[in-house]
């Protein structure tokens, strides 16, 4: 198998210490590591580091390049985002062009994984199964009725092996009452945007149902590797669609689609809230305070301070509270709100505040 590591993602729900050039991915803050390197290293105990494709934005290619200096994995640049589905084809067709022939695990650089055995372990199950034929994902066992993410419903009556089901349907994050639902259904599982297949299987599938970009893709084969590639790419990306690989792809299919669930303690670290859930087992003091650099809490319960603007910052007396201070942007906010910081990205935007971007 080879791994590829999407990184691409703009992380603006971590605003203000995210920006538009320097993404969630590349921010410390779990295990003292970027996200990125973080990932690399859990994927490190299954593939040597030439079969490791880390593919990447051109406006974080060079911190990419930095933050992996010391390994030899390969860097594969997108000139823009296109979301997910063009990144997956375009990695499909890298490595079809370098011979590979084998399945291929594409995961997201910027989750956390507890129990990082147990990740491994299922992927080289839906490895081994996705050699065979069909488009094997991850599905994480619940333990919420968490509104935040899309499922993935499994027919427990059509085992495909030893506790690996057939895929019914991929469900868009259901509201309050559904995923009450599905979260003691024992057959919904959390959607961690983890897929495994050949790369022959992918491009069969963008011919499918992306034609146009799977016919463009083949003409990457004659300037992978040469100063043409990033012009040729570009031309290619201008027209193709912004979509995830969810939608282009898996929600299509007509490929045989199974789900290996796993217990792993995973978590899309996708608001300041899940990031605080994540590290609030080892960091939170006897209140569930969690404080980061020069900041002081007192009479508070459960907030997250983080302190970046070499100042010192104090917070009293509340509860749940999100406080981010950085050089030039401060956030207040309550941690149950904190997926809501997108909107205040979308503002800055329309009011052209592009240096707080």
């Amino acid at each position: 198998m080879i791994a590829v590591i999407m990184a691409g993602g703009s992380g603006t729900r971590f605003w203000p210490l995210s920006r538009a050039s320097y993404p969630k991915q590349f921010l410390h803050i779990i295990e003292g590591k970027p996200l990125l390197r973080v990932t690399y290293e859990r994927i490190r105990l299954l593939f040597d580091d030439e079969r490791i494709l880390v593919v990447v934005g051109a406006d974080h290619e060079a911190e990419t390049r930095r933050l992996l200096a010391d390994t030899g994995v390969h860097v594969l640049v997108e000139p823009f985002g296109r979301n997910t589905a063009p990144c997956v084809g375009l990695a499909a067709r890298y490595a079809t062009w370098k011979g590979v022939r084998e399945p291929m695990v594409m995961l997201p650089a910027d989750h956390y994984i507890a129990d990082v055995q147990a990740f491994c372990d299922a992927i080289e199950r839906a490895g081994v199964l996705s050699a065979k034929g069909g488009i094997g994902t991850l599905g994480i066992v619940p333990t919420r009725p968490e509104t935040g993410y899309g499922y993935i419903e499994a027919a427990l009556n059509e085992p495909v092996s030893d506790g690996v089901y057939a895929v019914v349907r991929f469900v868009e994050k259901p509201p309050p009452s559904v995923a009450a639902t599905y979260f003691q259904s024992g057959r919904h599982f959390w959607n961690a945007g983890v897929f495994v297949a050949t790369p022959q299987t992918l491009l069969e599938e963008f011919a499918e149902h992306m034609p146009r970009f799977a016919e463009r893709l083949q003409t990457l084969d004659a300037v992978f590797g040469t100063p043409r590639f990033a012009d040729v790419l570009a031309s290619i990306y201008r027209d193709v669609e912004n979509i995830s690989f969810d939608y282009a792809i898996m929600e299509k299919t007509r490929q045989r689609v199974f789900v290996v669930p796993v217990h792993c303690g995973w978590s899309d670290v996708g608001s300041w809230a899940s990031l605080y859930e994540v590290r609030r087992r080892d960091e939170g003091d006897g209140e569930g305070n969690i404080v980061q650099g020069d900041a002081f809490t007192k009479q508070c319960r459960e907030c997250f301070v983080v302190s970046e603007g070499h100042r010192f910052v104090a917070v009293l007396g509340l509860d749940r509270a999100l406080v981010v201070d950085t050089a030039d942007a401060l956030l207040v906010a309550s941690l149950e709100r904190s997926q809501d910081v997108r909107s205040i990205v979308e503002f800055l935007k329309g009011h052209g505040r592009e240096k707080l971007l």
